[in-house]
């Protein structure tokens, strides 16, 4: 097994973001990743440590918690380990959930919302236009192309397309990025970590610490991410190969049709009926249909 933990796994996730105790590491993780320095998170307690995943299949696709932090802002914090269809659409659906609860404080409520942050930590690339690892979303006048809503706000963190090797890290963010993606590779703690903060995610990294339950706990973890792997690449595999059939399939449909649709286009200017023009053709009645439509 390896020395440090994967931090792609609910046990990991959670073990450095959703623990009390780690809070310092995740205060710092935020203020970095959101650029704080001038308006820093400097306190943070925690919710719900699970907000999502409603069956048992989401459940191992992806991890969530939520805090409020020190000026009573939300943040739903999200670790996505493969591409879903409808992934933005589920981002907001969750912030919903903070904006419901804050009607629920009285009739005279009059609609002041705090500020809401879905942050998530992605394992896959879903805008490959662009090489921005981090990517911060907000309501915007389309017109006027400034910030509508402030009080909503998206960050998206394609961790795949961070390249920087550990030589090459400059800035607090670069370590982090660089730490949360190849945590499990490590061997040892590198020599070039002088911060007592990454001294101690490193510390909390690692396997051997951890009592008997724990190391149980996270070796069902990475079955559970080996299982989820396995399942999505076999999924790719197979659609693969379905695409390739279904061109070649759909190639010869397209050349058989269209080696013969100048003599069905001249059938249907003769009145021909759709029989004869088969008889004529070797098509199918229902290809024929279809170029009578498109051509009508």
């Amino acid at each position: 097994m390896e020395k440090f933990i994967n931090l792609f796994t609910d046990f990991g996730f959670k073990r450095i973001f959703g623990t009390e105790s780690n809070n310092d590491l995740l205060i710092d993780f935020l203020n970095t990743i959101l650029d704080r320095s001038n308006n820093p998170i400097v306190s943070i307690s925690y919710g719900n440590v699970e907000v999502g995943g409603r069956t048992k299949m989401d459940r191992k696709a992806f991890f969530d918690l939520s805090c409020t932090c020190n000026n009573n802002e939300k943040f739903i914090i999200e670790l996505q380990r493969v591409e879903q269809t409808f992934f933005k659409d589920r981002t907001i659906y969750y912030t919903s959930f903070p904006i419901q609860e804050a009607g629920k404080k009285g009739k005279n409520w009059n609609y002041e919302l705090l500020p809401i942050y879905s942050v998530s930590l992605m394992n896959f690339v879903f805008d490959e236009q662009d090489d921005e690892v981090i990517s911060i979303v907000k309501l915007m006048n389309v017109v006027k192309k400034t910030v509508f809503y402030d009080k909503l706000t998206y960050v998206y963190v394609e961790l795949p397309k961070f390249h920087k090797t550990e030589k090459e890290l400059i800035t607090n963010l670069d370590e982090w990025l660089f730490f949360f993606k190849n945590m499990n590779n490590f061997e040892k703690v590198p020599l070039s970590i002088q911060s007592k903060l990454f001294l101690k995610l490193f510390k909390q990294c690692e396997i051997a610490q951890y009592n008997q339950k724990e190391q149980m706990s996270y070796k069902q973890s990475i079955k559970e991410y080996n299982d989820w792997y396995a399942v999505t690449e076999t999924a790719e595999k197979k659609g693969i190969v379905k695409g390739k059939i279904e061109g070649k399939i759909e190639g010869k449909i397209e050349g058989k049709i269209e080696g013969k649709i100048e003599v069905i286009l001249n059938a249907i200017k003769k009145g021909f009926d759709n029989q004869t023009i088969q008889d004529l053709t070797g098509l199918s009645v229902q290809e024929i249909t279809k170029i009578r439509q498109e051509n009508t």
